[in-house]
């Protein structure tokens, strides 16, 4: 995985508490980073917010999260994660993610968010309209 994927970055400076005795970022907070770096990315794409999405009833959820730990982040350190939308499917989305400090990569992890009517739990499919906006914000094309 290379900085050079993504059209996406969000900047996050490791903080004290996200470090543990082995004095590296705790294994779980990389979930936590990719959760804050999603939703920036998601803010920046300019589709309905987690907020709109729940008033129509019908929401993105994440099913599946892969983590790929390579080298660890330590207290203070300057990371850029990158985001993209990787795969669209019918209901579904891949997004990939990496995080690196400066140019090296870190930590890389592969999240699949299911677009589903929250009452009847079923996917819905995505809107045209959302896979125009993804496809246009990416240096790589989506595949699927």
């Amino acid at each position: 995985m290379q900085k050079s994927d993504f059209a996406f970055f969000h900047p996050l400076r490791v903080r004290w508490a996200e470090v543990d005795m082995q004095k590296v970022v705790f294994n779980g907070n990389y979930m936590l980073y990719c959760d804050v770096a999603f939703t920036e990315y998601w803010r920046h794409t300019g589709l309905k917010s987690s907020t709109e999405q729940a008033q129509d009833g019908i929401e993105l959820f994440l099913r599946k999260a892969a983590i790929d730990y390579v080298a660890s982040a330590e207290f203070d350190d300057q990371l850029d994660i990158g985001v993209r939308c990787s795969r669209l499917g019918r209901s579904s989305m891949g997004m990939t993610i990496g995080m690196f400090r400066g140019d090296d990569f870190l930590v890389g992890a592969e999240l699949t968010y299911v677009y589903a009517d929250v009452e009847l739990k079923k996917g819905v499919a995505i809107p045209q309209g959302w896979r125009d906006r993804l496809q246009s914000l990416e240096r790589i094309a989506p595949q699927g």
